[in-house]
């Protein structure tokens, strides 16, 4: 068991460089986008769509750590603040939600700019949370340790 549990604590502090990348290059994205007369792009909605589904896995993966650590959980953050296992839970929900809520209201807008301005705002709002729920105190990468 303690080697299922380390795959999966190295596959989600791995998909934390995925999920904080995607969301960098939708963001930029999103920002050239509100300033200039562009075009919304096929690619530019791939961006907020790998973003949204970068933190979805993310979360999976976290959820599934939670689960598996049970009670254990209060320890394994134990460096940190005891309310922090809570925080880190229910930020990384939150910017799922966020992240969620941008693709769709980037998808369902009417002009490039609305798509721009909603990729934008949902994007931030979703980065924000995952920049509070990241543990910084923590290795910036664990490999199976």
């Amino acid at each position: 068991m303690a080697t299922l549990y380390t795959v999966l604590l190295t596959l989600h502090n791995l998909t934390r460089w995925l999920v904080l990348l995607a969301g960098v290059w939708a963001l930029l994205r999103a920002f050239r986008g509100v300033g200039g007369a562009r075009a919304f792009t096929p690619t530019d909605q791939r961006a907020v769509t790998l973003f949204m589904s970068s933190l979805h896995l993310q979360v999976v993966l976290g959820l599934l750590l939670f689960g598996f650590l049970g009670s254990q959980g209060a320890r394994a953050f134990a460096e940190g603040r005891p309310s922090f296992q809570w925080e880190h839970v229910g930020l990384g929900i939150v910017a799922a939600v966020l992240a969620t809520l941008g693709n769709r209201f980037t998808k369902r807008a009417e002009s490039n700019q609305a798509k721009f301005r909603a990729a934008s705002l949902w994007t931030v709002l979703s980065l924000l949370a995952v920049l509070l729920a990241i543990p910084w105190w923590r290795p910036l990468l664990r490999l199976f340790a």
